[in-house]
């Protein structure tokens, strides 16, 4: 049996109900949900988050990610200051599966202020179900690198 794969999450002050409520659902899947905060809704600076999330996935000590922030921009592009991180915000489903399945992404950002908890967690299960496809999409990530 292999081990769980290991999702980090994190956001700063915006909706840290959400975040513990999609933490709770990826465990009952059987990851492994490591939750790095913050833990009161004090407010605190969510590119302080994106990039503490990432560096975890760039490091090893996590596999996946998903950050919330109000709108899923500010801390996206946080996290993809962190490289070899490919982090996406997606509003709905189908871009949920298509930066897993032809960006490769790792990271799964979402917008507390733009959508609701079930459409959120329909997102994350999108994300999480979708494998990366290979073939000519690596060619196109290989490009995104550099």
């Amino acid at each position: 049996m292999t081990a769980p794969k290991r999702i980090v999450l994190s956001s700063d002050h915006a909706d840290i109900e959400l975040r513990k409520t999609i933490a709770a659902h990826v465990a009952k899947l059987g990851y492994e949900a490591i939750d790095i905060g913050p833990m009161t809704s004090e407010s605190t600076h969510y590119p302080l988050h994106g990039q503490a999330a990432a560096q975890k996935i760039a490091d090893g000590e996590a596999d996946l990610g998903i950050l919330i922030c109000g709108t899923g921009q500010g801390i996206m592009m946080s996290a993809n200051k962190v490289p070899g991180i490919r982090c996406g915000v997606c509003c709905d489903t189908f871009s949920a599966k298509m930066i897993r399945a032809h960006n490769n992404a790792q990271i799964l950002s979402l917008g507390a202020r733009v959508i609701g908890e079930g459409l959120a967690l329909e997102i994350v299960d999108a994300f999480l179900g979708t494998e990366f496809e290979g073939g000519r999409h690596a060619t196109r990530v290989d490009m995104i690198e550099g």
